[in-house]
């Protein structure tokens, strides 16, 4: 069984719960906010099934609830941003108040985030920049969940890249991967729900494949598309972790349990006025190159899907499993 409550009420529920879990108001909503915007895109895996785990992190103290990001312009177009081992998605915020028009100045704005934790839906992130007419890349780092091509050991993490771009004729194109074969989102939401995972997902400890999703969780994951997506994540690692001064996936701590440090992970952000590269138009050639996918039978634009999802949620409400909110609405009662 299940309920309905509408993104507002569904807000206001989560920031409660980290409220009762010494997490400032602020930091709260927040964390709120990215979290229902999880479900509005169709990502649960980083929706509300990260509430719980979340908000353990900061009774533990493993990330502060009340921490004040840091965010110093180090040059024109450069931000850095010290997360100070709280929540990723406040010290996001920051940084998208101040990145547009940077942007919109040099042409081009950029951010590095350090000592930071999981930033949720990476496409939700640049999707905010599309809306204002702007191009948007994010890369991420995790801890550590994949081997490099040929090894054994777990060396990245699943690294997200999103990327966003507006288009006059339509909602933004936003592409968001994981450079696992699926994000390990995935693997915590069946562990939760006791369901069993798809053989190709993952590999347990011995390097065998598995089908049981806490197996997974102690193994690696698959990368996407092989060596190729092994070359993508240490791309990533360099841009999000050696660039921005933030932990390395193996240094890293997990997203999932309360114990020891901070993740201390890290973000790089860019941020591009289209207009200042090739002149105005952008955006149309933009829509009549994704007008030409679109008119093909069966093909869709990447972002379509989350933006027709949104909208059916935003009439009729999100639906909340009658266990998973019950078991929310106890945390730090």
């Amino acid at each position: 069984m299940s309920r309905k409550l509408s993104p507002a009420e569904l807000r206001d529920f989560v920031a409660g719960i980290f409220m009762r879990c010494n997490t400032s108001e602020l930091n709260a909503r927040s964390v709120a906010s990215a979290l229902v915007e999880a479900e509005l895109a169709g990502q649960t895996g980083h929706g509300l099934r990260r509430v719980e785990s979340y908000a353990a992190q900061a009774q533990s103290g493993k990330v502060d609830g009340n921490a004040t990001p840091k965010l110093t312009r180090t040059a024109p177009g450069t931000l850095s941003v010290d997360v100070a081992k709280g929540y990723a998605y406040p010290a996001l915020d920051m940084a998208l108040e101040q990145l547009p028009a940077m942007a919109k100045e040099q042409g081009i704005a950029a951010a590095g985030f350090h000592n930071s934790h999981h930033c949720g839906v990476a496409g939700v992130i640049v999707e905010k920049m599309a809306s204002q007419g702007l191009v948007a890349l994010l890369f991420a780092n995790t801890p550590a969940a994949m081997a490099p091509w040929g090894g054994s050991q777990a060396t990245f993490g699943t690294n997200p890249i999103a990327f966003a771009a507006p288009r006059s004729n339509g909602d933004a194109v936003v592409v968001d991967v994981s450079l696992s074969k699926v994000a390990r989102g995935k693997l915590m939401a069946a562990k939760q729900k006791g369901d069993a995972i798809p053989e190709g997902w993952a590999l347990g400890q011995d390097g065998q494949a598995t089908t049981d999703a806490a197996t997974g969780l102690s193994g690696t994951m698959v990368p996407l598309g092989d060596a190729k997506g092994t070359a993508l994540a240490l791309m990533v690692e360099i841009l999000a972790a050696c660039l921005t001064g933030a932990n390395t996936a193996a240094n890293a701590t997990s997203f999932f349990d309360a114990e020891g440090e901070s993740p201390g992970v890290g973000q790089f952000l860019i941020v591009i006025d289209p207009d200042k590269i090739g002149g105005p138009g952008a955006t149309d050639r933009i829509a009549a190159l994704t007008a030409s996918i679109e008119s093909q039978d069966g093909a869709r634009v990447p972002g379509a899907r989350r933006s027709a999802l949104r909208a059916d949620m935003e009439a009729d409400g999100i639906a909340v499993d009658d266990d998973l909110f019950a078991t929310l609405d106890a945390i730090g009662r």
